[in-house]
């Protein structure tokens, strides 16, 4: 919630070492600190001299009014590159549609979690993009009062025209110069929410016309002079490494520049830091340098590789082996205890045990993995999409033993990321092959390239299990199996930790060779189906309301007695509340079969509701109710495309995704073998938000994880039956509705 607090700027300072040219000021800002005390602050710039490249962390007003504001976090479709000028712009008092909206480049100075990551972008930069805004706005007013002689509590601000008690009027670029020679305060006023005319009301994506119409704003898209391409031959499968190569068919071949290998700059780096490991191959790779990529990826099918063993090549069949183990040994973390989970099901009436399974699942975005370096003894420039710029430009910093100042890293817009361009292996890649050639240069992977080379969603198997005594939940013990996971796949401090007494999550990992990490609403993606539809059987079993369960057990939640509870009882109730009177719950006709699940994940509360029909003797998902808390809703329009991709992605992945493995290779590595949910598919989405003025959380997974166990909960009403393992196409003999009940 937004605050009002006293002006800080106690006196009128001006800077005497800068000068003002007339073709405007462009006033700078560091967005991440612009809250904390003591800021020091940018000396004004002048418009005419400033190198955009050294700076970005501004708002940029000229004289002749125009506004600028940079945004400076990684854009993947999530809508921060709107969303968060929009809250500049909203402090700032400028009208939404003349504000100009640019990508900001990697700038660790002025920038702090320049990161595409667990929808935290809003959240975190929340306060200190008001303030950036509101500054501004104090700026031009006390330099539109000092030119007037009053008193800057006089002048009021509209769209950018500052009016005194008079009626005169001054516009933004008529005092920008002025403003720009006065000292940057350290705190000043927010408006309240009831204040705001830009945030709140729909407005489009910034990109939208470029994006329609094929302009360049895309990694693939980036073209510059004397650019060559790449294409790289990778191991076959986890677990091999390059012995040797035959190149001469493929340097003969049309467009074709040099054909080189690499690797022997990241093994460097895997010995410096073995953390990197699981996401950097250490094999030699073969790279096809040539005028285009077609001639690249073409030449790169004529070389002649032999490959070998470097360690264990691992299958499908065996993970799901190893993972039973691990379920039913002692081999474990424990990730929280509360009370004696052991004495609960000793003590308890009845107990309910069951398994749920995960496959392993790519990304697939729609823009394959590419990036641009071009290295030279003066700096390294790096131009691509990338979740976590700073993160890879330390990475190449390192692998080239160059000093992070001479890295300079421009982000693009991203065809997708879903966590996959988190890692970046596709950047150290570049930036090693330019470093070799010595030229500026592209690699780009084609679609088998992403999905055989991939980073996965590790495949997963948690086990629940609740003790019951006295028509109560006495016990409750979740255990994971991962591949990879590193305990990366649960979440022990969201619900239902702190609802029941005696309470256990523990956690078994097996080390493999391929290469997993997050993947969109990491921890949660699957958890939220296996708890949610454990709680839906455990509600069966005790013969107790579905939904009663669930706000009996929030009840029981005390979060101010115990600080590693993350979520709101009280939110979430809201939330539950909301979807049971929205969707309808319990009075749709008979041939609507519904299933409930909550979920907090990314900071926001969420409840869904599926409704489900029978065609052909199968149900189908034919509506998602979804109702969110996540604060403020900055753009709701935006939002609004955040929340149904989610749900779709979730009904997507948890009816169809699966990807095996075979000695170590993926089965499938294009859209002919890997099963995606289809346009026709794709449910009603219908959202309600939770009007509140608390600051905002994430919206671009949290409505993912409720989606799969909406679904698998309405099955079981349609069908009778309880859905264990995903995908849930891989039990289709469970999605059978019984013969009598088709015809009955």
């Amino acid at each position: 919630m937004s605050t009002n607090k006293p002006n800080a700027l106690s006196r009128r300072a001006f800077i005497r070492n800068s000068s003002i040219a007339g073709g405007g000021m462009v006033i700078g800002f560091n967005l991440f600190q612009a809250c904390k005390p003591k800021v020091i602050a940018e000396p004004a710039i002048d418009l005419a001299s400033l190198d955009y490249n050294d700076f970005n962390a501004f708002i940029k007003i000229a004289d002749n009014g125009a506004v600028t504001i940079f945004s400076p976090n990684p854009e993947i479709g999530q809508g921060v590159k709107t969303s968060m000028p929009m809250i500049i712009a909203e402090e700032l008092d400028v009208a939404w549609k003349d504000v100009c909206v640019e990508q900001g480049i990697l700038d660790t100075e002025n920038y702090q979690r320049q990161v595409a990551g667990g929808s935290q972008s809003i959240r975190f930069g929340w306060d200190a993009l008001r303030q950036t805004g509101a500054k501004a706005k104090h700026m031009l007013v006390s330099a539109a009062a000092a030119r007037w002689g009053v008193n800057p509590s006089e002048c009021s601000v509209s769209e950018g025209v500052i009016t005194n008690a008079a009626g005169e009027t001054l516009g933004y670029g008529d005092v920008v110069n002025e403003a720009a020679l006065l000292e940057v305060p350290e705190e000043v006023p927010l408006k309240e929410p009831s204040e705001y005319k830009i945030m709140g009301k729909d407005a489009s994506n910034v990109d939208i016309n470029k994006i329609v119409t094929g302009k360049p704003l895309f990694g693939l898209d980036y073209k510059t002079d004397g650019m060559v391409y790449a294409a790289v031959l990778r191991p076959p499968a986890f677990g091999k490494k390059l012995v040797s190569y035959d190149d001469s068919e493929a340097r003969a071949m049309s467009g074709v520049i040099d054909v080189v290998s690499i690797g022997e700059k990241v093994r460097g780096l895997l010995a410096e830091d073995p953390s990197f490991g699981s996401k950097i191959s250490s094999s030699d790779k073969v790279v096809v340098i040539a005028e285009s990529t077609w001639q690249a990826m073409k030449a790169k099918e004529a070389i002649k590789a032999i490959w070998e063993d470097d360690s264990k090549v691992e299958s499908t069949e065996e993970h799901d082996k190893i993972l039973n183990d691990l379920l039913d040994g002692n081999k474990f973390e424990t990730m929280r205890s509360d009370g004696n989970v052991k004495k609960a099901f000793a003590e308890a009436d009845e107990i309910l045990e069951r398994t749920y399974e995960s496959p392993f699942l790519p990304h697939n975005c729609m823009e394959p993995m590419n990036f641009f370096a071009n290295v030279t003894d003066e700096k390294v420039h790096l131009v691509g999409p990338i979740q976590t710029p700073a993160w890879k430009a330390g990475l190449v910093s390192k692998m080239l033993g160059r000093e992070e100042k001479d890295i300079h890293l421009e982000m693009t817009r991203m065809g997708g990321g879903f966590g996959r361009r988190l890692y970046g292996d596709f950047v150290i890649e570049a930036a090693e092959i330019s470093d070799k050639i010595r030229k500026p240069v592209k690699v780009v992977y084609s679609r088998e390239d992403d999905m055989e080379d991939g980073i996965y969603r590790m495949a997963i198997k948690y086990r629940i299990k609740a003790g019951i005594k006295d028509g109560k939940i006495t016990g409750y013990y979740l255990k994971e199996a991962a591949v990879n996971s590193n305990m990366y796949g649960l979440i022990p401090n969201f619900f239902p930790a702190g609802a029941i007494e005696n309470y256990q999550v523990d956690a078994a990992n097996y080390e493999s060779n391929i290469t997993t990490g997050a993947w969109r609403a990491p921890y949660t993606n699957f958890l939220a189906y296996a708890e949610q539809s454990f709680f839906d059987e455990l509600a069966e079993l005790m013969n107790v309301d579905k939904i009663q369960l669930r706000l009996d057990l929030l009840d029981n939640v005390k979060p101010e007695e115990d600080e590693r509870i993350q979520y709101s009882p009280e939110r979430m109730k809201e939330v539950i509340k909301t979807a049971v009177e929205k969707s309808g719950w319990g009075t749709k006709s008979k041939d609507v079969y519904q299933g409930f699940v909550n979920y907090y994940c990314h900071n926001t509360h969420v409840a869904e509701v599926a409704d489900v029909e029978i065609e052909n003797g199968e149900p189908v998902v034919k509506k998602i109710t979804c109702v969110v808390d996540c604060g403020i809703v900055v753009n709701p329009m935006g939002a609004l495309n955040q929340i149904e991709g989610g749900v779709i992605d979730g009904v997507g992945h948890s009816m169809y995704g699966e990807l095996q493995f075979k000695d170590g290779r993926p089965t499938a590595n294009n859209f002919d073998g890997y099963r995606l949910i289809r346009m026709k598919e794709a449910p009603i989405v219908e959202t309600h938000f939770i009007q509140n003025d608390l600051s905002p959380t994430g919206l671009g997974e949290p409505t993912l994880p409720p989606a799969g166990g909406a679904i698998a909960n309405a099955f079981k009403a349609a069908t009778g039956n309880r859905l264990y393992k995903q995908p849930f196409t891989k039990t289709p003999e469970l999605l059978k509705v019984p013969e009598k009940e088709i015809i009955g």
